[in-house]
């Protein structure tokens, strides 16, 4: 009976999906926090399976007591807080951890463990990825729009920025579709440019990419909301345009170059391989290399 009266005093604290744990000192109950381990000496945590009933303050202790284990042994942590979590994140920060990125309906926040180094945690994303299609009709012809938010009407090629996961080629299609509904085909890569401090980046880096497309159809049904205007145009009258800038000019003798020797020898096409990561593929994109050459 005295045991089982003992027992009962020192009842375990459980949760589903984590380890716990539990040991008696004097007064003390050690609790720590399941992890997953990184390739870079980092546990992530991810606070989606705590009940949601857990208060600021168990939580709290448990973070606290899981922190006094994961220093002996690794260089960082990664908190995923759940946006129906937030409640938890001034604990958190009450702990030294800061925040590392938002998205969507959840945030994570990071902390430093290795008091040896500085922080060797990564920012999140550096750059974002723009995307512009340049269209050819069978006339030689390129698609081009004037924007709404533009204050003056200077004709672009139609385009947008990347979503996550999405291909370039794929992001230039669903843009060209979307503001002008034109369907097309991505071919190559014309050129990039990367641009620092863009003003429309949310403080990001930006890389902007020039695809060459085929037109598959040519019926024009510009999107009400974004596009003022939409039409086919010879590419020499998109290069005089007035108040055309450089990046326009660069890209009309691009294209006029291509559409005079052959676009084969300024396109950057893409070859796909296996990745060394089990089950995925990537495309790396480079110039032609001649048919005599090994590839």
């Amino acid at each position: 009976m005295a045991l089982l009266r003992k027992g009962r005093q020192f009842l375990k604290y459980v949760i589903h999906g984590f380890f716990t744990s539990s040991c008696y000192h004097g007064r003390s109950h050690f609790t720590t926090l399941s992890i997953v381990n990184d390739n870079y000496n980092g546990v992530t945590v991810n606070c989606d399976m705590l009940p949601q009933s857990i208060s600021g303050n168990k939580f709290k202790q448990i973070l606290s007591d899981s922190l006094v284990e994961w220093e002996r042994k690794h260089s960082a942590v990664w908190l995923n807080i759940p946006i129906s979590y937030s409640s938890l994140i001034p604990e958190a920060v009450e702990l030294g951890f800061q925040f590392h990125h938002a998205e969507g309906n959840s945030c994570t926040m990071t902390r430093w463990l290795d008091k040896t180094a500085e922080s060797q945690l990564p920012m999140f994303a550096s750059h974002q990825v723009g995307v512009a299609g340049c269209v050819l009709n069978d006339k030689n012809e390129v698609l081009v729009v004037q924007e709404k938010k533009m204050r003056l009407p200077i004709w672009k090629f139609p385009g947008g920025l990347s979503n996550l996961g999405e291909d370039i080629g794929k992001t230039a299609e669903r843009e060209v579709f979307e503001e002008t509904g034109v369907e097309t085909e991505f071919k190559s890569i014309i050129c990039f440019r990367q641009q620092h401090t863009h003003p429309g980046a949310f403080g990001r880096s930006d890389l902007f990419f020039l695809c060459r497309m085929k037109a598959l159809t040519e019926n024009i049904r510009p999107c009400p909301r974004e596009i003022r205007a939409c039409q086919w145009m010879d590419i020499q009258s998109f290069s005089e345009q007035p108040n055309g800038p450089a990046l326009l000019k660069r890209f009309s003798s691009l294209i006029e170059y291509g559409l005079h020797e052959g676009f084969h020898k300024i396109d950057l096409q893409y070859t796909e391989f296996q990745s060394i990561y089990k089950g995925l593929k990537y495309k790396m994109f480079h110039a032609n290399l001649p048919e005599n050459w090994k590839q």
